[in-house]
């Protein structure tokens, strides 16, 4: 008989250390690997590893309804109160650009914030931290309802500021 329960308890420990592992790799996912998600719009942020840039700490992608893609960085500013100053951009020329030029495709600015599980808000991680919870882009909507990538050819479904970490990418 005890040699049976043991026998079936294996299986089950088995099963409770795949969870714990599971949820232990999705608890250590790098920024750089990670995937967020806006509930209302289903807008999807996608990380990438930047590389050897010395100005940008975070490279992204936003993808939005239509196949509407919007290219991201975020760049820390220096001093005391550095920020993680973000930007998204929608068909932007390629190669030696303007500041003209890069000012005409930007559709969003700003300080990109990150909340935890409890709430607490704290700053966009540089590569190789613990990707957030959640991200914040203030005012992500208005600003990209009056952007070139709304409407006909673009983007339909408005995301909301809030994106909730959805995974890890391989």
């Amino acid at each position: 008989m005890k040699a049976r329960l043991l026998g079936a308890a294996k299986p089950v420990a088995l099963a409770a250390g795949m969870v714990i592992a599971a949820v232990a790799a999705h608890a250590a996912c790098p920024i750089q690997l990670a995937v967020y998600g806006e509930a209302k719009s289903g807008a999807e942020i996608d990380f990438a590893p930047t590389g050897t840039s010395a100005t940008i700490t975070n490279t992204f992608r936003m993808i939005l309804d239509n196949n509407t893609v919007l290219d991201g960085i975020a760049m820390w500013t220096e001093g005391d109160a550095g920020r993680p100053h973000g930007s998204l951009m929608y068909k932007c020329p390629t190669g030696d650009v303007t500041g003209e030029e890069l000012a005409a495709c930007t559709v969003w600015e700003g300080v990109i914030y990150s909340a935890d599980e409890k709430g607490s808000v704290g700053l966009l991680p540089a590569e190789g931290a613990d990707a957030p919870k959640s991200l914040v882009f203030p005012d992500l909507g208005p600003s990209l309802q009056m952007s070139a990538a709304y409407g006909p050819g673009g983007f339909s479904k408005m995301p909301w500021d809030v994106f909730a970490l959805k995974g890890c990418q391989e």
